[in-house]
């Protein structure tokens, strides 16, 4: 799906005073119009897209309204973006359909009709740098935000060997939890927040560090697929208890004010729209898959992040070091 950036030089997308004034109030008048018995079935007063011949309905979508509701029923014929419908309670007056979300997409059939870049839509956390200061669940207003935990690799621990910043995580350790990255993963690579109305794919295997040999680890994999000896240098060490949130998108207003006091920048405001209703109240809370940047689509922010706790983490060894140092010295003095 192609999606219109509001910068990309569509001519109405100009903000001039036909775009502004004209095309808008032109736009209102033609839908009032439409609403007109007979009047709004002229040619003129209809969209580009209406009366196209297109697939609508999914599986799901016969499932929960089931094969004989109205809305199969224009499915079956393959006439989707009606232009006009009428209703089982008064077949004889009909009515004007403009979008049919969330089929339909207002930007994609007519893409000057952009959504603004400042839009308070989808939330996006990047986890990998939440320090757990609850700093948004204290600035929410209506109580969205609600920490939990989940088993996670460490900032400090996703720098690569070579790296400047690297060493400076932990070590792996038996009893530990370790995560061995996917190989090959193209979709996380693609993964897109604010297009992809999807959890974020998976980019580690987690697993329980039984025993370690050498320079072979032993891991007991969490998603049940058995023991595996695993090379120590292929694994990344993980934490099981690391501090996650969930968000009651029903309750949040996206007000901003989470992104506002966030100190270490890890939430922002997307301009999605989509991908925030639900059947439940309980498909409204959006665990941490739901709302993850992947420090791999986010990685200058991660970096950032890293390079400051790789900084005090060096200082940090320094300083104990030294101490050591000097304790030894007093040592070897007396």
């Amino acid at each position: 799906m192609e999606h219109y950036d509001f910068r990309s030089g569509h001519p109405h997308a100009q903000p001039n005073f036909r775009n502004l004034v004209i095309r808008p109030m032109w736009i209102t008048l033609k839908t009032a119009l439409r609403t007109i018995p007979f009047v709004g079935r002229l040619s003129f007063l209809h969209n580009d897209y209406h009366n196209k011949r297109v697939s609508m309905a999914d599986g799901f979508t016969e499932r929960r309204v089931g094969s004989e509701h109205v809305s199969m029923k224009w499915a079956d014929s393959d006439s989707y973006a009606a232009d006009r419908e009428a209703t089982d309670v008064l077949p004889f007056v009909e009515r004007p359909v403009t979008v049919m979300y969330p089929y339909e997409r207002l930007e994609d059939l007519e893409p000057w009709l952009f959504v603004p870049g400042a839009y308070n839509g989808r939330i996006g956390i990047i986890w990998e740098t939440c320090t757990a200061c609850k700093a948004c669940v204290r600035a929410c207003p209506n109580d969205c935000l609600h920490m939990t935990t989940e088993t996670r690799v460490n900032v400090l621990d996703t720098a690569e060997k070579g790296d400047e910043w690297h060493g400076y995580g932990s070590d792996l350790e038996i009893g530990g939890h370790a995560a061995l990255p996917i190989s090959n993963n193209s979709d996380a690579e693609k993964f897109d927040l604010v297009n992809d109305h999807v959890a974020a794919p998976q980019e580690y295997d987690f697993g329980e560090v039984i025993d370690l040999t050498g320079s072979t680890a032993t891991i007991k994999w969490s998603n049940g697929r058995g023991v595996e000896d695993i090379p120590v240098t292929d694994l990344k060490p993980a934490e099981q208890d690391i501090v996650s949130g969930r968000i009651d998108i029903g309750r949040c207003m996206f007000c901003g004010l989470c992104a506002e006091a966030c100190p270490f920048e890890s939430f922002f405001m997307t301009n999605e729209y989509d991908g925030m209703s639900g059947y439940t109240r309980q498909d409204l809370w959006f665990d941490a898959d739901r709302t993850r940047v992947l420090p791999s689509v986010h990685k200058e922010r991660v970096d950032m992040e890293l390079e400051k706790r790789a900084k005090k983490e060096k200082t940090k060894r320094e300083k104990k070091a030294a101490k050591a140092a000097k304790a030894a010295e007093a040592s070897l003095g007396a």
